[in-house]
């Protein structure tokens, strides 16, 4: 079933295969970052009746639509090309980024528009356990990290140039301009999902006309045979090993806590700086949208490091080293002082204010300039009663916290898939990796949702303190498990780690 070596051309067929992959999962991370920082804004704009808590459901409805679609598409691949879930997948992704751009159309319930929206987009995003596939059964084992490093690395870069397109979108305005005949609106909420589509069939037509299958073992030996039910079948029954499902249990945990806690910390980044720092909505797209390019070179460079560092350091290690840093982190973003957040009293009528003691504030209020009397209030809203007693949350200190985090996401995001693809060995892995990204996604659904409304309801102090919690006990599963998780090849001898 396997050649002894592998060709010239076919080494160059597999990596231009791999590289186009490379290609479409930088493509589409622009294509999804594009817009993560417009949402809050837009949703308020389109639907008054939406608030933080909503928002949640909304960012949580793209992991649910990828968490359903992942295992589907993960088992899909395993039977048939490749070409096919991929293309289907980012097909759905192009009709959803369009709907998105007509949300604000209806005259009723735009808000789950959105919400439908959003979740299509994400059953389109789906197709990375078929990429992640792909990239373990087209590589050694000597290969694997590097590979994996790099597919994070376009991500990265993907995620760095969407924030940047949406900042220059920004520019457009609310406003903007609008097609009457198809009743479109092209602004800065608009524009940045129409793009999004617009690469999304460039990607299309990228896997139509260049990839091709591949599959090596865990030494690079070529596949002879590409019937996938048939050698799904033989390996299946191949007596020298089966695969050790505590460490596949244990890495799932793992990516789904790296991925809650990057999707929380993602979702709090625009009403967290709006209620802390007074920001206007369009200040905030702005803004947030430079943070998260920043965190964008931080991680190319993060995960270039972890490449050459996982040449001479054990990768077990250099993720255990990351959750620290992430832990870290977090535990400098709580609130500290006896300086308080700036207060939305717009939204009291003037009789329930005691001017003896916020006269000074009001004042401000009243003899702060205003360019349009319909522009929203600025500060910490008053529905949040935690705002009144919470200490607000410096910006260095939030600079400070968002490189640590910056630090550790990337590190732990490469490494908890690149271990999970040498656990689960030279087998297929389309339907395993359909569980990994169901386990991210379901992280993605339950950290956007946690987060919301534990801030809104508690505020910063409790919510960033569960998450120290929360990171505390993975390090305590990793410590428990670190010696299980080795490569499928090393575990039964037939490599030398």
């Amino acid at each position: 079933e396997w050649d002894v070596v592998e060709t010239q051309e076919h080494y160059r067929s597999r990596w231009r295969s791999v590289r186009i992959l490379y290609l479409t999962m930088f493509l589409s991370s622009v294509g999804f970052s594009i817009v993560i920082m417009s949402i809050w804004p837009y949703l308020q704009k389109i639907d008054q009746t939406a608030d933080a808590s909503f928002l949640g459901w909304v960012i949580a409805s793209f992991s649910l639509g990828q968490m359903v679609a992942s295992p589907l598409f993960g088992l899909w691949s395993n039977y048939r090309p490749r070409k096919e879930p991929l293309i289907v997948s980012i097909f759905i992704s192009v009709a959803a980024n369009c709907l998105y751009a007509y949300v604000h159309v209806p005259a009723a319930h735009n808000k789950y528009y959105m919400l439908i929206a959003r979740g299509l987009v994400g059953f389109g995003a789906g197709n990375v356990a078929v990429v992640r596939s792909y990239i373990a059964g087209a590589t050694s084992l000597q290969e694997r990290t590097s590979a994996m490093a790099n597919t994070s690395t376009c991500q990265a870069l993907g995620f760095i140039l969407g924030p940047v397109f949406q900042t220059c979108f920004a520019l457009i305005g609310e406003k903007g301009v609008t097609w009457d005949i198809i009743k479109l609106q092209i602004n800065m909420y608009t524009a940045p999902v129409l793009l999004g589509a617009f690469l999304g069939i460039l990607n299309i037509i990228l896997i139509l006309f260049i990839l091709r299958e591949h599959r090596v073992d865990d030494s690079g030996r070529q596949c002879k045979s590409m019937n996938f039910q048939e050698e799904t079948t033989d390996e299946v029954h191949n007596p020298e090993g089966s695969i050790d499902q505590v460490a596949v249990v244990a890495t799932n945990v793992l990516f789904f806590v790296v991925l809650f806690i990057f999707a929380l910390f993602e979702t709090i980044l625009t009403p967290l700086t709006m209620d802390m720092y007074a920001w206007t909505q369009e200040q905030a797209v702005l803004y947030d949208g430079i943070i998260l390019a920043v965190l964008g070179v931080e991680a190319v460079i993060v995960f270039m490091g972890v490449k050459l560092l996982s040449k001479k350091i054990d990768e077990r290690a250099l993720l255990l080293g990351g959750l620290v840093v992430v832990w870290v982190g977090f535990f400098i973003l709580l609130p500290w002082g006896n300086e308080f957040p700036k207060v939305q009293w717009q939204d009291l009528h003037n009789s329930s204010i005691p001017n003896t003691t916020f006269g000074e504030i009001i004042i401000d209020l009243w003899n702060s300039p205003r360019e349009d009397h319909s522009e929203q209030p600025t500060g910490c809203p008053i529905e949040q009663t935690w705002c009144l007693y919470t200490p607000v949350i410096h910006l260095a200190q939030f600079l400070t916290a968002a490189v640590l985090v910056g630090i550790g996401y990337p590190a732990c995001n490469v490494m908890s898939y690149t271990l999970y693809s040498k656990v689960l060995g030279p087998k297929p892995q389309g339907m395993y990796m359909g569980w990994l990204s169901a386990s991210g996604s379901a992280a993605r659904i339950l950290g956007p949702v946690f987060i919301s409304h534990v801030y809104t309801y508690l505020g910063p102090r409790w919510a960033f303190s569960l998450v120290c919690g929360i990171v505390v006990l993975t390090i305590s599963l990793m410590g428990a498990v670190y010696r299980r998780l080795v490569a499928f090849s090393v575990r039964y001898g037939r490599i030398q780690e």
